[in-house]
């Protein structure tokens, strides 16, 4: 899985290089990131929240004294003041009353770009008995967000620093998403704790791993539009479709072939067809069309299923009847009187063929008592 993971971040750091980051277009890339706030009553998040803005205008200068003297400004007032989330990646308009005596905000300050809050390792997966499993580290609601030991950027940041703490304690920060709490975490790299990698998790980093929005926040409601969508700056805006039926219905007739209903197929429960269109004067005396169709074929279309199926019926029938001219004509049969089979014809003797010249042979006759030589 973190090889899959690995891929899309990488597929995904290569668009936004190619293409200006949607954070330089609507915001500004740095801003007074909140170290501490000592006013309770502020709903300001240390370390997540950044000041990117005040009283409408966008903070693109690091000087603090600047920020100081607009804060003074609205001494007995409120200031609005524009605040960027790292959880979520979301803007919002905080305004904050500035006592009279003491026009401070009572928070401490540091110009610092937002692209700090990318640097954010996701937890995966803790392996049982490694030192990620015994420093309490839990998968997939865990985020290290960042360590005292140092500044830590990039992918290979983190895995730098384990390697200089091996053997040593190493205190990390991190936040839990489904409780929304952040806590101080000490564990000791090792390799020799009978797995896989020094730490016994496995990370996910980039932008399929950044700090999600607070389980806290009302979730959207039916038919509520979660994402915006993105419009160009020459882009018309349209009205939704429904106000586009309610106003102008016409912009939608009805088709042509709905409008003509012989065209239509009819319902086989209706035995009898549509009336034919009317006929006029000259039509009839014209006569039949060329080639010799029937008028039936023509009117084809206007014919219900019973009448396909009684035509077919009709066929099937005058099929079975007609008479089968290939094959031969039956023998007469015998005549009323005859009670059995005819006699057979006696055989006549052969009559053997005489050549010329030659007489006939005198046949044997009987000889009797008398021709008898003694």
């Amino acid at each position: 899985m973190s090889t899959m993971f690995g891929a899309l971040n990488r597929f995904i750091s290569r668009l936004d290089s190619e293409s200006p980051s949607q954070t330089s277009r609507n915001a500004s890339p740095y801003g007074f990131q909140v170290l501490r706030n000592k006013n309770l009553e502020i709903p300001i998040e240390p370390w997540y929240d950044f000041i990117i803005g005040i009283n409408g205008r966008q903070i693109d200068n690091s000087d603090s004294n600047l920020f100081a003297a607009e804060v003074r400004n609205c001494a007995g007032s409120s200031v609005s003041v524009v605040l960027w989330n790292a959880k979520g990646q979301r803007s919002r308009t905080l305004a904050v009353p500035v006592p009279t005596p003491s026009p401070t905000l009572g928070i401490t300050l540091q110009w610092t770009p937002l692209s700090v809050t990318e640097d954010v390792w996701h937890v995966l997966d803790v392996i049982p008995n490694s030192p990620a499993d015994i420093a309490g580290l839990l998968p997939y609601g865990d985020y290290i967000v960042a360590t005292p030991e140092g500044n830590v950027h990039g992918e290979s940041g983190l895995g730098e620093l384990v390697e200089d703490y091996l053997n040593r304690s190493l205190r990390l920060y991190v936040y839990n998403h489904e409780y929304a709490v952040t806590r101080l975490v000490t564990l000791t790299p090792s390799r020799n704790w009978g797995g896989s990698g020094a730490l016994g998790c496995v990370l996910g980093f980039g932008a399929l791993h950044r700090l999600p929005v607070p389980m806290t926040e009302p979730i959207a409601g039916p038919g509520e539009t979660l994402f915006e969508t993105a419009r160009f700056s020459n882009e018309e805006r349209r009205p939704p479709s429904a106000q586009l039926h309610s106003q102008s219905p016409s912009l939608y007739p009805p088709s042509s072939s709905a409008m003509q209903s012989s065209d239509l197929l009819v319902p086989a429960s209706i035995t009898s067809p549509p009336p034919p269109p009317p006929q006029s004067a000259n039509s009839s005396a014209a006569g039949p069309p060329r080639g010799g169709k029937k008028p039936r074929a023509m009117a084809a279309s206007k014919m219900t299923f019973d009448d396909y199926f009684r035509e077919g019926e009709q066929k099937s029938k005058e099929e079975d009847l007609a008479p089968n001219t290939k094959s031969a004509a039956p023998p007469p049969p015998p005549p009323r009187n005859a009670t059995g089979p005819p006699p057979p014809k006696s055989p006549e003797p052969p009559v053997e063929s005489l050549n010329e010249g030659e007489e006939p042979k005198e046949t044997d006759k009987e000889l009797g008592p008398e021709s008898v030589e003694g």
